[in-house]
């Protein structure tokens, strides 16, 4: 895998180095430019554009709602781009707007979400992490640890990428999980994550899917309810706030699928692609990563940066 991203990475850097020609290229993602994960993304996409001199628009619908994506999408491909990258959270609602872009003869790149159905929609690759095996590695992590029953708590039920993590989670935790729904409100998801430890004394484990959204809310409520040092919380994607936790031992560990080579790497892929023809020849895997107490510190600075 190292091997791979460091081929990857060099082709990238063809980009960089070769003053690019005008090349156009559309992002559309489900995940709006304001939400602390998603900006990191823009920010990935925005350097990559600035690196290659590609014309690059970020374009998402202000709530998750895959209708508006999808006629994002369809004018998008109204537009006539050298390329698109998109996430695909919900293939069957997607699908169809993506397969009329490669019908059209537009470079497709997926990223984030969708790596298992991304190659048979048309896409060229997907820049991503398979969220179900980064789940089962949390699962098991957290077993490690000690963890008999767990909370896994997903504000986005029915994205396939966040449904999938709390499988893998329960997969690989072994115990008891229970999948506690919520919004992506982080008030909501304290008070509801504080009702369920409250509530049942025997859970000892709380998932998150998303570290600002909801990882310091976990961290909060498990404050709020005396747990320090007997509920262990954990958490998918990074905030300064929540590697705070994680290097003050008050969170076990967050999951680093370095959300910004999805936005940078597709946007010098598809560069490279409408000047050169070059492609990587698979997925790219941009993570998982663990970062537990010993290396937390050292990547706070980078993700208020808006980098990790």
């Amino acid at each position: 895998m190292k091997h791979f991203l460091k081929s990857t990475l060099a082709a990238a850097a063809l980009a960089i180095a070769t003053p690019a020609l005008a090349t156009d290229i559309i992002v559309v993602s489900h995940g709006q430019a304001s939400d602390p994960f998603w900006s990191v993304v823009k920010n990935g996409v925005e350097k990559a554009a600035a690196d290659t001199g590609a014309n690059v628009e970020y374009r998402a619908p202000e709530t998750f709602d895959m209708v508006a994506m999808s006629q994002l999408i369809d004018a998008a491909v109204n537009q006539e781009p050298d390329g698109i990258v998109v996430s695909i959270p919900d293939a069957d609602a997607l699908g169809p707007s993506i397969e009329k872009a490669v019908a059209a003869g537009i470079a497709v790149i997926s990223m984030n979400s969708g790596s298992n159905v991304s190659k048979g929609l048309g896409a060229l690759l997907h820049v991503g992490q398979e969220e179900f095996d980064a789940g089962k590695a949390a699962g098991e992590k957290m077993a490690e640890m000690g963890g008999t029953k767990a909370l896994c708590v997903n504000h986005e039920v029915g994205n396939v990428s966040l449904d999938d993590r709390c499988a893998g989670f329960a997969e690989g935790f072994g115990g008891e999980v229970i999948v506690l729904p919520t919004t992506n409100d982080p008030s909501e998801i304290e008070a509801k994550v504080k009702a369920s430890l409250d509530s049942d004394e025997s859970i000892d484990t709380v998932m998150a899917l998303g570290a600002s959204l909801a990882g310091e809310p976990a961290v909060a409520a498990v404050k709020a309810v005396g747990g320090e040092g007997s509920i262990r919380v954990g958490s998918f994607d990074l905030s300064a706030g929540f590697l705070e936790s994680v290097a003050a031992g008050e969170a076990a560990f967050a999951i680093d699928q370095q959300q910004y080579l999805q936005g940078y790497l597709p946007v010098a892929f598809l560069a490279l692609h409408a000047q050169y023809g070059l492609i990587p020849g698979g997925n790219v895997p941009s993570g998982p990563n663990l970062i537990t107490a010993d290396k937390a510190a050292q990547v706070v600075e980078l993700s208020a940066k808006g980098i990790r």
